[in-house]
């Protein structure tokens, strides 16, 4: 069985994330996996979920935890996290920070038991409980326990990013659903021109929220589709970011093909744009976080931003075929376009 849960901005408190997570990891009984970018948890929340975790290694539980070593150089936007090092490592289980240089170790997995999964787009961190859109999903599945497994085996033993992703990308049931877990960067071309190939044969409608979009064959399938108005196309998108993303652009100098793109798409689609917060250390971090397509009755949900650099980072999606599923987060991505205003890019 799968579940998902969506949050958004204000509509939830920190406790109550904190604990659901904390009673999912008290479920275990052998082993916890987890593969998390980003983990800032100050007190009163931090002890909620580190009392799980050292509870559970305290009565023989395996606990693995693999972290988001930063790098030291510039990163595509989204910025990286500022998870401490020493505070994860002083943790009484193994740790590993995965170097991407530069590329993101961008998980958000966790694996119990290797026959439950707890992944989506949230992070560990007040601001990602409170102050943004995200999705969790949760299932109870070991062939999908599985595929994480794999993937986290490795990242844990290899240390990279790069060498990581290679999981077999075949459909398998949970339950009477149809899934594909699908991981980057061993599988992130692959997954992007899926992604594409739904978009673009989409016969009723699509929906996508993602922080941004720069992923080539999405972004040029997203703007034909937008152009020829046969399906209907909508989605939401952090507006901070995609400037941020058309800034860096221009300086870099090595897409001007992109912009065109996206502002076709977004000129003959109705897209709305949160007006987050930019990121600047100690600010608040309120970015439309959720990161969903959804085309006809088919889900693409995780960690995975519609980007080129998510491509190369060590990302996850479940592709899911379920139309009631795919109705509710349809409804949740125009929930969130109603939230924003039309997308507008000028300066």
């Amino acid at each position: 069985m799968i579940e998902i849960r969506t949050l958004t901005d204000g509509g939830q408190t920190a406790d109550e994330i904190a604990h659901t997570l904390a009673g999912w990891i008290s479920a275990a009984q052998h082993t916890l996996e987890i593969a998390i970018y980003d983990i800032r948890l100050p007190d009163p929340i931090g002890p909620i979920l580190f009392d799980a975790l050292t509870g559970a290694a305290a009565r023989g539980v395996g606990v693995r935890l693999a972290y988001n070593l930063e790098d030291s150089r510039p990163v595509p936007v989204p910025p990286p996290s500022r998870t401490e090092p020493e505070l994860i490592e002083a943790l009484p289980f193994p740790t590993a920070g995965i170097p991407g240089a530069p590329d993101l170790m961008h998980h958000k997995y966790v694996v119990r038991d290797r026959t439950a999964v707890w992944s989506g787009s949230t992070n560990w961190t007040v601001d990602s409980w409170t102050r943004e859109e995200n999705l969790i999903v949760t299932a109870e599945s070991p062939e999908l326990a599985s595929r994480f497994g794999e993937d986290f085996e490795q990242l844990w033993s290899r240390r990279t990013v790069e060498h990581s992703g290679k999981v077999d990308t075949a459909p398998f049931q949970v339950g009477d659903t149809s899934v594909r877990a699908w991981f980057c960067p061993g599988r992130g071309e692959q997954l992007a021109h899926r992604i594409a190939k739904a978009i673009g044969t989409a016969q009723r409608r699509v929906r996508i929220a993602s922080p941004v979009l720069s992923s080539a064959p999405i972004l040029a399938t997203l703007a034909q589709a937008a152009v020829d108005g046969k399906v209907d196309l909508a989605g939401v998108v952090d507006r901070t970011q995609v400037r941020e993303v058309i800034g860096q652009w221009r300086e870099n100098g090595n897409a001007p093909w992109k912009e065109p793109l996206l502002r076709t798409a977004l000129a003959h689609a109705p897209f709305s744009g949160k007006h987050s917060t930019p990121y600047a250390p100690g600010s608040v971090h309120d970015f439309m976080h959720a990161k969903v397509t959804v085309a006809d009755d088919v889900v693409f949900v995780g960690s995975f931003n519609l980007s080129h650099s998510g491509e190369r980072n060590a990302e996850n999606v479940l592709e899911i075929a379920d139309k009631p599923l795919a109705d509710r987060l349809a409804a949740f991505v125009d929930e969130l376009r109603a939230r924003y205003p039309a997308l507008d890019l000028q300066p």
